[in-house]
């Protein structure tokens, strides 16, 4: 999976043969089951994001916030669902040892479309895995942030004054030794361990948003315009777990539960959603303007509930990094490896990941603004990847069908592109800009 050859349609089959032939079944070493995937399915969802979402509502308004958030939603898995039959259909058409991954996808799709667009396949190819690194290591970022800002607040409490860059230093050890762990199914554990860590982490700062609320009518019903694209970067970070999905059904025992009815992806993402939404209007409602980037760092310095917490969720995020890292080392190590010759190839992954994780201690030390860091990674490469490639390579895959591209897809697909490149342009320029602010204060 995320492995960077390329894959070759046999020329001396026909078309038809092509789109008769059936997938070669999976052959995954550590298979895990529905509850395995859905533990990782959230632990890939529910992060810093989540803990993010009254600052989005924030930059969104108690009315437009909610329902935005539930239409982005619907449209993130709409997305993940157009990638998923698009990367089966492929599976289907090349006959494959295994189907293929996100990237894999979009360039097949390009290489197997329109004659005029078939030398872009390449080029696509690239473009996917680069957005797909950058989007998974800036969540690594982010949690560096996180749990750096959490451990601080505690410090501090305790007369332990330390600067967050010195905290950032500390918080890197215990991340290089849980990314030595290489297997995604080994990784179990800690997606158990930090599920729960969040659950109660989550429950604590739900009950004291919902201490004491103020009448929705002291919050903006709708933030101003210049606000909103911090508020739509904000969400698509959260949301973004497309990265996840072709993996984490690729890595199941039966991957036909992952994207039917009842599978892990719509299950998993409905209740995701809906402990964004009630997050994100708790948060805002009660601290309105002075809701943090995240919300542990709104709750009673010093008390001890908020202590506890703080201390839990930091752990939390701790063992999901792992789980975020998977992503970009399955993109870039194959190729790498083969460059690197075969000798102490353990060593030399291990010595290549502590690389990638010092490369983001270093960006978050660089722009450790917590809430506006998130919305320019989401700005920046969530949104190409969950709003923008799968619509358009369903376009293109369905382009060589007979009668061509039905009315409604078209539609449906150039809206949710334009949504994202309104959000890709707007969100980045003002998250830059507030990025420049911050620092000249």
């Amino acid at each position: 999976m995320f492995q960077s050859r390329e894959a070759i349609i046999p020329e001396t089959k026909s078309q038809l043969e092509l789109e008769n032939a059936a997938p070669v079944a999976n052959q995954v070493n550590h298979p895990t089951t529905y509850g395995e995937t859905m533990l990782h399915l959230f632990r890939g969802n529910i992060g810093s994001g989540l803990l993010a979402m009254g600052d989005a509502f924030k930059n969104g308004g108690i009315i437009f916030a909610p329902i935005m958030t539930a239409i982005l939603g619907v449209i993130c898995v709409h997305s993940q669902h157009l990638l998923l039959n698009c990367s089966e259909e492929m599976h289907r058409q090349t006959k494959r040892d295994k189907a293929p991954n996100f990237a894999e996808t979009v360039s097949l799709v390009f290489a197997t479309g329109p004659p005029r667009l078939r030398h872009l396949a390449g080029t696509m190819k690239i473009l996917v895995n680069t957005f797909l690194c950058v989007t998974q290591l800036g969540f690594c970022c982010v949690y560096i942030v996180f749990i750096a800002n959490n451990i601080k607040t505690i410090c501090d409490h305790y007369g332990v004054q330390m600067e967050l860059s010195v905290h950032m230093i500390f918080v890197v050890i215990p991340v290089l030794l849980a990314c030595s762990v290489r297997n995604l199914k080994y990784l179990t554990p800690f997606s158990t361990v930090a599920n729960v860590l969040m659950a109660a982490g989550v429950s604590a700062v739900v009950y004291e948003a919902a201490q004491g609320l103020p009448a929705p009518s002291e919050r903006d019903y709708i933030a101003d315009w210049r606000q909103l694209p911090l508020y739509f970067g904000t969400a698509v970070y959260a949301f973004e777990g497309i990265g996840l999905v072709l993996p984490l059904k690729n890595e199941m025992r039966r991957p036909e539960q992952f994207q039917k009815t009842f599978g892990v992806l719509n299950v998993g993402m409905v209740v995701v959603g809906g402990i964004f939404i009630t997050v994100g209007f708790l948060g805002y409602l009660k601290w309105g303007d002075d809701v943090a980037g995240s919300l542990t760092l709104n709750m009673t310095p010093g008390h001890i509930l908020s202590t506890v917490v703080q201390a839990l969720l930091a752990l939390a995020m701790l063992l999901t990094y792992p789980l975020q890292f998977y992503v970009p080392i399955d993109i870039a190590w194959p190729a790498l490896r083969k460059k690197l010759g075969s000798s102490s190839p353990v060593a030399k992954e291990l010595g290549f990941r502590a690389l990638l994780v010092l490369l983001t201690f270093i960006l978050a030390e660089t722009i450790p603004q917590l809430g506006l860091f998130i919305s320019l990674v989401g700005a920046i490469s969530s949104t190409a990847l969950a709003l923008m490639f799968p619509p358009l390579i369903q376009l293109v895959a369905t382009s060589q069908r007979r009668g061509g591209i039905p009315f409604y897809m078209l539609v449906k697909n150039v809206v949710i592109i334009i949504l994202g490149l309104f959000i890709f342009i707007t969100g980045t320029y003002e998250s830059i800009a507030a990025i420049v602010v911050a620092f000249k204060i």
